[in-house]
């Protein structure tokens, strides 16, 4: 009989973290590039493009290895309601990792402005150029960014709670220490 592992994969644990880091600086570069409307502005979104584009990759790789590994269990004496809230707000982190980037992409797309990755590496259209499909999009885009960021602060101050205050190895289980 295989007991249920006490930690994540070692490749889970190095996504979540890159991802963890790269979403964060995602976040601060998309507020930057709004905020902003000097030349910082087209710097950022050059960094903004391809690390989005970089995220959906990544997340897609996240996903196979989620699927494919085990992972350790939530603890027996967790309420319902915090079990539930833990697997909604994991479905809800993966579709956002998912959607912003494609609609990042079919917003450029449907500006009319090529998805440039480098100077040299461009993507395929996602859409055709369509300026009202633009702002439905462009709007979508910010709107779920903010859901992105509520989200990731409900996840850290769940896992803070786990790790400082339950100190039940949920914590532990992503960082790989035995605490």
């Amino acid at each position: 009989m295989n007991a249920q592992p006490r930690f994540f994969a070692l490749l889970a644990r190095l996504l979540h973290w890159l991802m963890a880091l790269m979403i964060i600086a995602m976040l601060f570069i998309g507020a930057g590039m709004v905020a902003s409307v000097s030349e910082r502005h087209e710097w950022l979104i050059h960094l903004h493009k391809p690390l989005g584009i970089a995220i959906l990759a990544l997340v897609i790789v996240r996903l196979s290895v989620r699927f494919s590994t085990r992972q350790p269990p939530l603890p027996a004496d967790l309420p319902l309601w915090q079990v539930l809230a833990a697997r909604a707000s994991h479905v809800v982190l993966y579709a956002l990792m998912l959607v912003l980037p494609l609609l990042g992409w079919a917003m450029i797309s449907a500006a009319g402005d090529p998805v440039m990755l480098s100077s040299s590496v461009q993507l395929p259209a996602l859409v055709e150029a369509n300026a009202p499909l633009f702002a439905l999009l462009r709007k979508a885009h910010g709107y779920l960014a903010y859901l992105l960021f509520l989200t990731v602060l409900l996840h850290l101050a769940a896992a803070l709670f786990h790790g400082l205050i339950r100190r039940d190895g949920v914590l532990q289980s992503m960082t790989g220490t035995k605490g």
